[in-house]
């Protein structure tokens, strides 16, 4: 398909204006699109083609696109027109995106980046008649989506999308390292300006992990904010979250705007209204934000596992630069109150917690139910017939260590039926009412970690993201906040992350802006085509 996306770029457009254009791609953010669109320097149509032109030159090295949409020049037009006619347009509009290959988008497949799933790869496609409300969310925003984006099998991997039928994506930042997962499509899109942001989905880091492994933004959202139905689930019903990915906070904060809010298409949503800040979230936006505010550390309270020597020098660099905001931090708010005791690490896992998962039966078979009636699999028994010759439950199989949980084998036996998840309520409500105590007690407003406990390992082989927060936040549903703090020696990005309370996104955005303008850590990559 991206041949299709090569040919859609052709354009008559004089080549000094076109060169010029491109030069304008690299880093440009919702602002820059808005500020060309209203001054009528480009239209929305010429800005996609620009778009699609740089993916055409740089994604047979990266491999962040899999599948692209072919009406994005046609959705791009409309755009110009609806503006011509003096429309009032949001943000967003006009602004070309990617979303990930799980989320769905009515007409285009999606594969869970598996060879079974995928036509191209001699499997079947999964065409999906309706969009998730996610993507429908960003489409009335008007944002044009340019195509979707790789990921590992089933999106089971936290640091990379080397076993995608499509073939590994790099990292624009250290295309030797890992590029972080799931989301390793979106980010590297949005880390490599092939995109101006992307939407990713995090049921186990999946959203901070390849934000941080690339030096970009993301947020993970408080669960149930965002709807997930229409995004091909590992546990939808207990941990996944849809959230942005960008390289500014203020373009996370626009895209938050879009996404958060009730759907009658996800009934958990409704814990969600009434949550979200007035204005949105971009209206807190300060640089003063940090003055007077007190920051929780990173510390073996919370989870005791240290950081590499490298990771400490420069977290202690950033609390230095978090002081000089204004903030005022607390060492180790989680000593003594047994808050790393409540992890269970799932056997045959790196230090992953994958209570929640137990539900993935039940929800595959309410995403595929979702699809519509002319969907190839249209039940998780047809699903796992299709797949059984790589059987994600059994031995050797992506999810088979999740079968450690004692509440898989009967939803395994019974997908149709709802799974029991006393297990996991039990360890959201440890962890939720832990997390409010030790907050209260020391009068905390967030945490600020380093994302990574050390630097990314090489893109090949047994290593995986040393991340602090993915099990604890995940499990407990609480958001964060991931943004650039520098680079280790060997220039790969390290990253820090605000976790804060249930519906904090708000805060948590301010607290990273401030942040971001006092330091500018952004940088981007330097490509090879």
């Amino acid at each position: 398909m991206l041949q299709t996306a090569r040919q859609a770029t052709l354009d008559p457009t004089e080549t000094g204006a076109a060169e010029d254009l491109a030069a304008r791609l690299v880093e440009m953010t919702v602002a820059d699109v808005r500020q060309a669109l209203d001054g009528g320097t480009v239209t929305a149509e010429a800005l996609t083609r620009a778009f699609l032109a740089r993916i055409g030159r740089y994604n047979p090295r990266y491999n962040a696109l899999i599948v692209m949409n072919p009406r994005a020049v046609e959705d791009a037009r409309a755009i110009d027109a609806r503006r011509a006619a003096g429309e009032a347009l949001g943000p967003l509009a006009g602004v070309p995106v990617v979303i990930k290959d799980t989320m769905d988008m009515a007409g285009l497949p999606s594969t869970g980046g598996w060879h079974f799933l995928s036509s191209a790869a001699g499997g079947v496609d999964l065409i999906p008649a309706t969009d998730a409300p996610v993507t429908a969310r960003m489409r009335a925003a008007g944002c044009v989506i340019l195509g979707k984006t790789n990921v590992p099998v089933l999106s089971h991997t936290g640091s990379h999308a080397n076993d995608s039928w499509a073939g590994p994506t790099l990292n624009p930042a250290a295309p030797d390292r890992i590029p972080g997962g799931s989301s390793a499509g979106t980010a590297t899109a949005v880390a490599a300006s092939l995109a101006v942001l992307g939407l990713a989905e995090e049921t186990g880091g999946s959203i901070q992990n390849p934000a941080s492994a690339q030096g970009l933004v993301g947020i993970k959202p408080s669960f149930g904010l965002v709807p997930n139905a229409g995004v091909m689930p590992l546990a939808g019903s207990t941990r996944d979250v849809v959230g942005p990915i960008t390289r500014c906070v203020r373009d996370a904060a626009l895209t938050l705007d879009a996404l958060a809010g009730y759907s009658a298409a996800d009934p958990k949503t409704v814990a969600g209204i009434g949550r979200r800040p007035a204005g949105g979230y971009a209206a807190g936006l300060a640089p003063d934000a940090l003055a007077g505010k007190r920051l929780g550390l990173f510390g073996p309270g919370w989870r005791d596992l240290p950081l590499s020597p490298e990771a400490a020098a420069l977290y202690e660099r950033a609390q230095g630069e978090l002081t000089a905001a204004g903030a005022t931090l607390v060492a180790d708010p989680f000593a003594g109150t047994g808050f790393s005791a409540l992890a269970e690490p799932t056997p045959g896992l790196v230090y992953f917690d994958a209570r929640g998962f137990e539900s993935a039966p039940f929800d595959l078979q309410l995403y595929l139910e979702r699809m519509g009636s002319d969907v190839a699999l249209r039940s998780f028994t047809a699903f796992a017939e299709a797949t059984r010759a790589e059987d994600a439950f059994a031995p050797g199989g992506v999810l088979h260590p999740i079968n450690n949980l004692r509440q898989l084998a009967p939803c395994l036996a019974d997908p149709a039926s709802p799974p029991d998840l006393s297990d996991f309520l039990a360890a959201r409500e440890a962890y939720l009412a832990l997390f409010d105590r030790v907050m209260a007690a020391h009068g905390l407003d967030a945490l600020v970690f380093p994302q990574m406990r050390a630097e990314l390992p090489p893109l090949h082989g047994p290593g995986t993201l040393l991340e602090t927060t993915v099990c604890e936040i995940n499990i407990a549903g609480l958001p964060g906040v991931t943004l650039p703090a520098g680079a280790y020696a060997s220039g790969a990005p390290f990253n820090l992350i605000f976790v804060g309370r249930m519906w904090s996104e708000g805060d948590l955005l301010a607290f990273a802006y401030a942040y971001e303008q006092a330091t500018g850590h952004r940088r981007a990559p330097a490509l090879d085509a």
